[in-house]
């Protein structure tokens, strides 16, 4: 690839195109057709064709003849998994995300704020899993799952003002929050009890219970979350394993302050009851 770059468009030059179609093949979370990429693409078609070649060349993506579709390849596979394994936040919480997995019998899930977005760092299954939108190294919206809220309604109000005002507020479920105002009405009401609930809003049937992670002045590092069914429990028994989720939040936080992440003291929420 050519590191230095060349004609007009981001500063960052091919290096920096490649990666925004590299992010753009990846987010359509499926094989993607040449036509698909170009139809949502800044870059004419021969560029997109030179750098998707470019891509497949350095086996980023992967490119199956027969169907003619485009998809993340071996490599950012393999550069993915050593990004997960290797984040401070993961190896800290690993052994707590366990715990919690075995003590509720339900599915596990570590996030943090990417920007405007939830970024799902790991994730633990229950002894029976069922499957969800959610998993490692996957992003999703942030007004609509129970990570995301218990997140925003942590995060000091300059910041929160700005995430919620890049939020498209589409409506996934019957119960989603599709404006600024109930969003806001939400979080306040996540402040006063200290976690946050999905009601279904993100994916039918899937409910959870979500705590954030703070440093001792309030800095949001992430957020914990048991995940279930409405199959198996309803959000009453998802309440019963707040103190068990506050355990593993609390424990996530205390490790995570002898590691790499320094407390700024720049964000100074408190959980309820501290």
């Amino acid at each position: 690839m050519d590191m230095a770059g060349s004609g007009s468009g981001s500063g960052d030059g091919t290096v920096g195109k490649a990666l925004e179609v590299l992010d753009q093949v990846a987010s359509f979370g499926r094989p993607v057709r040449f036509s698909e990429v170009l139809a949502d693409s800044a870059y004419p078609k021969p560029t997109l064709y030179r750098l998707l070649q470019t891509l497949v060349s350095q086996n980023m993506l992967s490119y199956n003849l027969d169907r003619q579709t485009y998809a993340p390849g071996a490599r950012l596979v393999r550069l993915a998994h050593a990004a997960w394994a290797q984040s401070s936040l993961v190896q800290v919480a690993s052994p707590h995300l366990l715990r919690l997995s075995v003590a509720t019998s339900e599915t596990v899930h570590l996030a943090q704020l990417d920007h405007a977005q939830v970024l799902y760092l790991d994730k633990r299954n229950a002894a029976h899993p069922v499957e969800m939108f959610s998993q490692a190294g996957k992003v999703g919206p942030v007004y609509c799952t129970g990570v995301g809220k218990a997140m925003l309604a942590f995060t000091d109000d300059a910041q929160a003002d700005d995430i919620i005002a890049q939020q498209s507020f589409h409506r996934f479920q019957p119960g989603t929050l599709t404006t600024p105002a109930a969003l806001r009405q939400e979080l306040q009401a996540i402040r006063a009890r200290g976690y946050a609930f999905d009601r279904e809003e993100h994916e039918p049937g899937i409910i959870c219970i979500a705590m954030p992670i703070l440093t001792p002045s309030g800095r949001v590092l992430g957020a914990v979350s048991v995940t279930s069914t409405t199959a198996r429990t309803d959000l009453k028994g998802l309440e019963t394993l707040a103190p068990k989720v506050r355990d593993a939040a609390d424990a996530i936080a205390q490790d995570a302050a002898k590691w790499s992440f320094p407390d700024h003291g720049t964000h100074t929420l408190k959980l309820a009851g501290e």
